[in-house]
């Protein structure tokens, strides 16, 4: 049973989701690892690393580590992943040109300009991994995506790749976590339904031994914690207008909506800068920034630092792992994954990409029915939804027309941005990112054209956005290493 992870130089995907796989029993003795990156470096650095965990655990593998991306797809039964087009250099303007227009992000990699530029990276790749796996990959294997933004690459490769796809992401357990926190109960006693589109998911039912939890308890509990009344106020304040707490992290939340970042002096109102995902300007950025940069200097003690441990003490939460256990033993497992909609969510599209509960076991993946989301809850999903389809299409086809509605119509962006705006900002992200665009060369070399023309729009080149933190040099890092060293294996490279 062949494995192979695509974008395998991101340590924080690859070690972890490995640890995991190999903390189950039955999977040692069987499972083979494929490693591709682009990346020769990072790819050397997580292979050591991860076949020097393998040797430690008395594992007869050995990794097999290629720039040759078919290679490694080759009689693959799964494949993960992990890829970020166009690495940190890419996502430096996904979040610097949005600002000389005054679109303040937190992250951009769901939705918002920076997303849906992402997105136009990702889906042109993902739908060449699909074609390699189509050719050379093990019939009907099973794709496991983690890379953002999330739903528009899985519907990609659902619809375009003809590749059976799940979209795999950690933010609904890291809420359940957090509402247990807040509760003042062990997560194992409550009982959790959410659903929606990925990074817009909501508890739309909470319940303690039986015993439901009510808007008005959830809402007191968040007011009353200290940290969490800081931290997560766009959070509280969804619940307190839509009535359902949503998944995802502060700052991400605040920038897939029209109303939190649209003024630079209300910002600060919304946000906290006590860690990044709480609203930071350019606060992913930042965090992977110095996530790379510290791993590539500190690499050596990472091999002098005992190796990951397989008896399932290091076994983390991730759903890919419990995906291939449960389809590989059939034990049951059930978690919130990102798969095509087919009337589970009856008030959102058929073919939008939908993140629900579904339970897998020896026969396969199955997605019980949801009903109608909340009406208040469906319709800011839906408006995500149309942003993702414009995107999704604009991508296929190399559309500059729906890449540029797709822009308009994200709630931040038109907020902020006027139309000529927006098609200015387009064009200037086009030419920035034309290596890893090829759908859009006639698009691109016409944006070159109207910027040689000279008759542009003022922006505020230079502006660093409302809440911007400086990004710690090595040697500022150094003086925090334990901090340092987990953010890098965190963060994407």
């Amino acid at each position: 049973m062949k494995i192979a992870f695509i974008g395998a130089g991101s340590i924080g995907f690859t070690r972890t989701l490995l640890t995991d796989i190999m903390s189950v029993p039955e999977l040692r003795g069987k499972a083979e690892f494929a490693f591709t990156d682009i990346n020769q470096q990072n790819l050397d650095m997580v292979t050591k690393l991860c076949q020097r965990d393998l040797d430690a655990n008395g594992i007869d593998r050995k990794i097999f580590a290629t720039l040759d991306r078919r290679e490694a797809l080759r009689d693959a039964k799964y494949v993960i992943n992990c890829a970020r087009i166009g690495c940190l250099e890419g996502f430096v303007t996904d979040v610097e040109i949005p600002l000389k227009y005054g679109v303040d992000q937190c992250v951009g990699d769901t939705l918002c300009v920076g997303g849906i530029m992402y997105g136009q990276r990702g889906i042109a790749q993902i739908l060449e991994f699909c074609k390699d796996m189509r050719e050379v990959s093990a019939p009907d294997a099973l794709f496991l995506n983690y890379s953002n933004p999330n739903a528009m690459m899985t519907w990609a490769a659902n619809e375009y790749g003809r590749v059976r796809t799940v979209g795999l992401c950690h933010g609904v357990i890291g809420g359940e976590f957090q509402i247990a926190e807040a509760l003042g109960i062990p997560r194992d006693e409550l009982d959790f339904i959410c659903a929606g589109i990925n990074h817009q998911t909501w508890y739309i039912r909470i319940a303690h031994n039986g015993r439901e939890i009510t808007k008005n308890e959830l809402l007191t509990a968040y007011e009353s914690n200290e940290k969490l009344c800081r931290t997560e106020k766009v959070r509280i304040d969804m619940l307190k207008r839509f009535g359902y707490y949503s998944t995802e992290s502060n700052g991400h939340l605040s920038e897939y909506l029209a109303w939190y970042r649209k003024r630079p002096g209300e910002i600060a109102d919304w946000i906290d800068l006590e860690n990044w995902h709480s609203g930071e300007t350019g606060g992913y950025l930042r965090a992977c920034t110095e996530g790379r940069n510290w791993f590539e200097t500190d690499f050596p003690n990472w091999l002098k630092a005992p190796p990951k441990n397989y008896d399932g003490s290091n076994r983390g939460r991730e759903h890919g792992s419990f995906i291939i256990e449960s389809l590989e033993t059939g034990r049951h497992y059930r978690g919130t994954f990102n798969v095509v909609n087919n009337g589970c969510i009856s008030n959102l599209p058929d073919d939008s990409i939908v993140e629900v509960p579904c339970y897998v076991d020896g026969n396969g993946i199955s997605v019980p029915q949801v009903g109608d989301l909340p009406l208040g809850c469906a319709a800011v999903c839906s408006q995500s939804i149309w942003v993702q389809r414009l995107a999704v299409e604009a991508a296929v086809r190399g559309d500059e027309n729906l890449l540029k509605q797709a822009a308009l119509m994200d709630p931040l962006t038109g907020a902020v941005c006027s139309p000529p705006e927006v098609w200015q900002m387009i064009d200037e992200m086009l030419i920035a990112q034309e290596q890893w665009l090829p759908q859009y060369a006639d698009a691109i070399e016409a944006a070159k054209k109207r910027f040689a023309a000279g008759k542009l729009l003022p922006t505020k080149d230079g502006y660093k956005g409302a809440a911007r933190l400086k990004t710690k040099s090595v040697e500022e890092l150094a003086k925090q290493k334990e901090e340092a060293t987990r953010m890098a294996a965190n963060a994407d490279k």
